[in-house]
């Protein structure tokens, strides 16, 4: 292991989380022995070797002393790093993808597993009114290669639950927000997802203080993502993922049913295309 380096361009998070098992087991130690003098939980260590968390070079430094691996953690620490995301959205995009089910609340926007390019580019030019067009190109590329995570037509489960004010944002080109939701439509009628809008008639609810996302993984914890304006926070411990978790229940009670739902969306994308004719 001491000679050999990771290739960035094939999923090196979950390549250096594979080398950490084999590591790991070859010094005889169990996730719970390994994280005791990382002072980390062995769910933690868990999370490294399942690539749904990222390693930090602290944490590198560490293993590569109490396991003898000769710096190969450090050096390639670097490569498992990169990312096409946001620092704020990096973890959390890297564990969507290894997920086996996303379960999602959008208050504000169409979720980006669920955009159009023709969303996304007017998400993305509202956020940067100034961005060249190249710099909005790369943003909506990068936006639509985590939407192909659906492509699958099964795996992984996503159960998305959208404010009725997703649906009531149309600005001035009601044919973007008419498109996007006639592709939800699409995706529901298909059977590849499950959707509810939570109506403005269901009054307080237990997630009015911003998006949420919950993910669940064959081999590793759950976690829990919360975001805001340009920040985010990913959340393993699992008091706060089972809060997280009850908060997203509550909403599914309140919300419409995936049938009424649909017809909802429908019937809003169709009042926009009407608009648009008129």
């Amino acid at each position: 292991m001491a000679g050999k380096n990771l290739d960035p361009s094939s999923s090196p998070r979950a390549l250096l989380g594979a080398e950490l098992r084999v590591a790991r087991e070859r010094a005889g130690l169990s996730q719970a022995e390994l994280g005791e003098p990382l002072f980390v939980s062995g769910s933690f260590i868990g999370q490294l070797e399942a690539g749904t968390r990222r390693m930090h070079i602290e944490f590198a430094r560490q293993i590569d002393d109490i396991l003898g691996t000769s710096g190969f953690f450090v050096r390639n620490c670097g490569a498992a790093a990169k990312s096409k995301y946001p620092d704020h959205f990096a973890a959390a995009a890297e564990a969507e993808a290894l997920a086996k089910a996303i379960r999602e609340y959008a208050p504000q926007l169409i979720p980006g597993l669920l955009q159009t390019e023709a969303y996304a580019r007017e998400v993305f030019r509202a956020y940067q009114p100034t961005a060249t067009e190249e710099t909005i190109d790369e943003l909506v590329t990068n936006r639509l290669a985590r939407a192909a995570l659906l492509s699958d037509p099964t795996t992984p489960l996503f159960w998305c639950v959208l404010d009725e004010a997703v649906l009531r944002r149309a600005g001035e080109n009601t044919t973007v927000l008419a498109g996007v939701l006639r592709h939800i439509a699409r995706l529901i009628r298909s059977h590849r997802v499950i959707v509810q809008v939570l109506p403005f008639t269901a009054g307080p609810h237990a997630a009015m203080e911003g998006s949420l996302k919950l993910m669940s993984f064959e081999d590793a914890p759950p976690l829990a993502y919360v975001q805001g304006m340009s920040t985010g926070q990913l959340f393993d411990d699992p008091a706060t993922v089972t809060h997280h978790a009850l908060a997203y229940d509550l909403l599914t009670a309140n919300a419409l049913s995936p049938r009424k739902s649909l017809a909802l969306i429908e019937s809003v994308a169709e009042d926009y295309e009407h608009d648009q004719h008129a």
